[in-house]
């Protein structure tokens, strides 16, 4: 592995509620022990599901890993990464109350300051989004001094498309600051998963999250949100990879038919995405044989769309089988060092407070 690998998905654990306490205000502190919320758990990562942790990664009575030291000897120093990229998947976006989102994502986003990014410099950090737009902005804005902080995150499916156009305030901080939208596998829950109404099992909500990756390019594209802000880049964190270029010919194909109802489109969405959108290679869901391997890459028709992620602690591989197989040995020096630089400004530049 190159002494240069950059990791754009490592997940810290947040213990729970009582470990962001000290990063809340008094009033805040006060009203969540007086409620009796010690945890938020989303169902999109339930705790014990053998995906959401891999078993030789579990701590005593199962725990998820919630330390430093178990990313440094189970990521970082195991695999010899040079930078890492904390996404905490602590859900904030579940509580309805516009105030208690935001107040919990500020607590997360300090939290992940104080005892990570202070305690080893290799580690970089998402800005955990809350659900109100500003808030999302106001947090942005706090935290884009630090330059440790390289993306803003959101989940696939939140409250509204994220291409509306109440969300571009957002979009513009982001731009402003140099910051990707990172967009993440995830559920706030507002809406069923599927487009036909709940389902029953995980297994179905885990693969429904692609619809909602799909869901929010089409929004994006269609919005022109890439054309208002073409500094804008999009990076889908443990989307997967292999609907996406059936997903680019359909959204062109039907976008020739009636493009005269979006005219600030000006030229094939797929051109758009191909220059503005990244996905991390975690899940990679694409055959294993290099042959497989290599009709998706082509019909990709990019070599600068892949980030290479473990995604720390989730279940996708055994031992240290990070690297996808399949990819060409050749584009492997791209996708853990050359795009993920390409896509981070922050990165590329040293990053430091």
């Amino acid at each position: 592995m190159s002494t240069a690998a950059i990791d754009c998905d490592l997940h810290p654990h947040v213990p729970g509620v009582a470990t962001l306490l000290p990063y809340m205000d008094e009033y805040w502190r006060h009203t969540l022990v007086e409620r009796g919320i010690e945890s938020l758990e989303s169902a999109s990562y339930p705790p014990n599901a053998p995906s959401s942790v891999r078993a030789d990664w579990r701590g005593p009575k199962g725990r998820p890993p919630s330390t430093l030291a178990e990313l440094q000897s189970q990521a970082l120093d195991r695999w010899g990464a040079a930078i890492g990229i904390l996404n905490p998947l602590f859900p904030v976006q579940l509580p309805f109350s516009r105030d208690m989102s935001a107040a919990m994502a500020r607590a997360v986003n300090d939290w992940i300051r104080a005892e990570w990014l202070d305690k080893d410099d290799r580690l970089r950090a998402s800005i955990l989004l809350p659900n109100g737009v500003e808030d999302a902005v106001a947090e942005i804005e706090r935290l884009a001094a630090d330059r440790r902080f390289v993306q803003g995150m959101v989940l696939c499916m939140g409250e509204i498309p994220l291409g509306r156009r109440e969300w571009w305030p957002v979009h513009a901080a982001l731009e402003r600051h140099g910051l990707p939208l990172g967009i993440h596998a995830g559920s706030a829950w507002r809406h069923p998963p599927t487009s036909v109404g709940w389902p029953s099992w995980h297994v179905e909500e885990y693969v429904a999250n692609s619809y909602g990756f799909q869901a929010s390019l089409a929004s994006l594209v269609t919005e022109g949100v890439f054309g208002k802000f073409p500094g804008l880049k999009v990076v889908l964190i443990e989307s997967g990879v292999s609907w996406l270029p059936g997903f680019l010919w359909r959204l062109t194909k039907a976008w020739k038919g009636v493009r005269f109802e979006v005219p600030w489109l000006d030229r094939p969405p797929a051109e758009i995405l191909r220059d503005q959108l990244r996905l991390t290679i975690r899940p990679f869901d694409a055959p294993e044989d290099a042959e497989g391997v290599a009709r998706l890459l082509d019909h990709l028709r990019s070599d600068e769309m892949l980030l290479w992620s473990s995604d720390w602690p989730h279940a996708h591989f055994a031992g240290d089988d990070t690297i996808p197989p399949g990819l060409p040995e050749g584009l492997l020096p791209k996708i853990m060092v050359a795009n993920p630089r390409a896509t981070y400004d922050r990165i590329r530049e040293g990053g430091t407070p």
